[in-house]
């Protein structure tokens, strides 16, 4: 083969190796310009709603003059204290201080309390109003409290109060017709309106089936005090009293007259098993509903301060219970007749013609008394003797 063969030859094998690489150049670059589509996404699954964080109870707590077994006023109390659990079960965590007085050391109490992370308070006597005030004035603006039977409040501060005139005056209509000696007696605790206005109501009450009744009062100058309320009563018997009422916190009245085989009442609470032989009935007060108002206004952000409340039969606050069987049928139907009234509002308690002790009116003929003036009273209607201490 000649020379220029062999070149061609090599030539040509080149040319065809030249030829397959830029074949095989060309399928690679086309492979790359088009890679396999990758697999779909999988979608990310919902995110599971978070449940929302449980609320915080409310907590609540009680300053209670006397024990919660005083059988009378605290008891009452811590009775719609526990109205107020039952109602709202975990949504609120209550507590009590028992036996707190009634001075500067409550102030200590209730910034206690508020210190306790209290947001509702409640302060359950008349001598609370001074130390509740200056502790609601420093304490934070969601702290709100509550003041019974007082008359000063404050933006984050009211009042509320039991008409416990009623039970005191359908007491007295039951007095009235059991007495034999047309006295009765009654021990008072402090001579404020609230109370000089029960011992006047009984009186009326008595005098409404009975207009000769007197009424005699010996005063202990404190709520809850069984050794002093046991001599009062005493000295009422002593002074020919037959039928005693009270307005003090113990069921040392009730039982000293059953001792002498007399009569008396239950106050604040039901108080027959103290002494059922002398119990006619007891007065009581339900503090429950407005317990669970006030709750309820505080868990649902309408609680307003500054406001006052007065609750009677009206509206489930106030009734007379236990009444005895020794107690006459037209007595009983007469009380029930009395309740029904003040229920309905058709019938009146302080209305006039109606004379204070020294004879002079105080009320003229139709006149009914408005919450002001009953909030006022510091005299005694007629019929009951002695004068009012500090009058």
């Amino acid at each position: 083969m000649t020379q220029i063969s062999k070149r061609n030859l090599l030539k040509s094998v080149a040319w065809s190796t030249l030829a397959a690489t830029a074949v095989l150049v060309g399928c690679s670059k086309k492979e790359e310009a088009a890679p396999v589509a990758a697999a779909p996404a999988t979608a990310p699954e919902p995110a599971a709603s978070a449940a929302p964080p449980k609320a915080e109870p409310l907590k609540i707590a009680f300053a209670y003059v006397g024990p919660v077994g005083d059988g009378g006023w605290t008891f009452a109390h811590d009775n719609g204290r526990k109205a107020v659990e039952a109602e709202f079960g975990d949504k609120v965590v209550t507590s009590y201080v028992e036996k707190v007085p009634e001075a500067a050391d409550a102030e200590r109490v209730f910034r206690d309390m508020i210190g306790q992370g209290n947001k509702l308070i409640f302060g359950t006597t008349f001598g609370y109003m001074e130390p509740m005030l200056k502790a609601a004035a420093d304490a934070p603006k969601d702290v709100k409290f509550e003041h019974a039977t007082g008359y000063k409040t404050a933006e984050n501060m009211r009042t509320y109060d039991s008409r416990t005139y009623e039970g005191a005056y359908m007491a007295g209509v039951i007095a009235g017709g059991m007495t034999k000696t047309n006295t009765l007696g009654v021990v008072g605790s402090i001579p404020i309106p609230e109370v000089i206005r029960n011992i006047n109501s009984f009186t009326l009450g008595a005098q409404s089936v009975n207009p000769k009744i007197k009424t005699k009062v010996v005063w202990v100058n404190e709520w809850f005090n069984p050794p002093k309320e046991t001599e009062a009563a005493q000295s009422l018997l002593n002074g020919g009293a037959d039928v005693l009422f009270q307005n003090t916190d113990s069921s040392a009245v009730l039982q000293t007259a059953a001792k002498a085989n007399k009569f008396a009442f239950g106050w604040d609470s039901d108080m027959t098993a103290y002494a059922p032989e002398a119990h006619l009935a007891s007065a009581i007060i339900n503090w429950g509903p407005y317990y669970i108002k006030a709750t309820k206004d505080a868990l649902d952000g309408t609680w307003t301060g500054g406001t006052s409340s007065w609750w009677g039969v009206k509206e489930g606050a106030i009734d007379i219970v236990s009444i005895s069987d020794k107690v006459p049928a037209d007595l009983k139907e007469k009380v029930e007749k009395v309740k029904a009234g003040l229920k309905d509002g058709s019938f009146q308690i302080w209305k006039g013609p109606l004379m204070g002790q020294d004879g002079k009116p105080v009320l003229k003929d139709g006149e009914v008394a408005d919450d002001k003036f009953l909030g006022g009273i510091k005299f005694y209607v007629k019929g009951v003797e002695g004068k009012v201490p500090g009058g």
